[in-house]
């Protein structure tokens, strides 16, 4: 049976798309025309007159690229945006905020790490060895949607993106507190909490997603140059 991926990647190698959008371009229309060429085979035809007709039924490879990216361009970019970040991101976020809580319902402790600066800092060390696992899951389906490196990169290390908006709404909230309640808040303790906080919460659980995300980026990127150069 022919190889239609390579059939399809030879007639469009032109499509000026992200890797990841000319790889579902790819795979959809290489579907379509092995479902053609199986049907015409169960129909009795011989091979090469089922490998003829199903390619007839492009008639114009470069019109088809043509309309292929302008179809693309016309997408709606907010669904994009949802596809390449929204989803990705709140994925990891989800699979990370599960598995802590199961650690924490299972009775698991957190490694307590003392120092002379603010406090005391909490590890969950099996959490945090899952994240690189996690900020590799949501860069997988950035890319797969044809993100960006930047909306790759932005998708795996989401949670602790949404942690940090959390944090710096301490302040503004901190405001509200004092003009409603007339109650004075010590902002020196909040910034206190955010340093102590933002190292064991923010800075290493960022660091362990973005490592994940930034492999599962490189081999993404290496799998689609090794198949273009392979198709060249």
């Amino acid at each position: 049976m022919p190889d239609w991926q390579k059939i399809v990647r030879r007639h469009l190698d032109g499509l000026a798309l992200d890797a990841g959008e000319k790889e579902e371009v790819h795979a959809e229309l290489a579907g379509h025309l092995e479902e053609s060429y199986e049907s015409l085979s169960a129909e009795g035809l011989a091979d090469q007159e089922a490998i003829h007709r199903t390619l007839a039924q492009v008639a114009d490879w470069r019109d088809l690229q043509r309309r292929i990216i302008i179809a693309k361009r016309t997408e709606d970019p907010m669904q994009k945006r949802l596809h390449q970040l929204w989803i990705p991101g709140f994925l990891t976020l989800t699979l990370s905020t599960i598995f802590l809580m199961t650690l924490q319902k299972y009775g698991f402790q957190p490694r307590i790490v003392s120092w002379s600066g603010p406090g005391t800092i909490l590890f969950y060390v099996p959490w945090l060895l899952s994240l690189p696992v996690f900020g590799a899951v949501g860069a997988c389906l950035s890319s797969r949607a044809g993100g960006s490196r930047g909306t790759v990169l932005l998708a795996s290390v989401f949670p602790v993106v949404a942690l940090t908006a959390a944090f710096l709404l301490m302040f503004p909230i901190g405001l509200v507190i004092e003009r409603i309640f007339n109650h004075p808040v010590d902002f020196s303790t909040v910034a206190t909490a955010l340093l102590r906080d933002g190292i064991g919460w923010i800075l290493i659980p960022g660091a362990a997603l973005l490592v994940g995300g930034l492999l599962a980026h490189l081999l993404f990127s290496r799998r689609s140059s090794s198949q273009d150069t392979a198709i060249g």
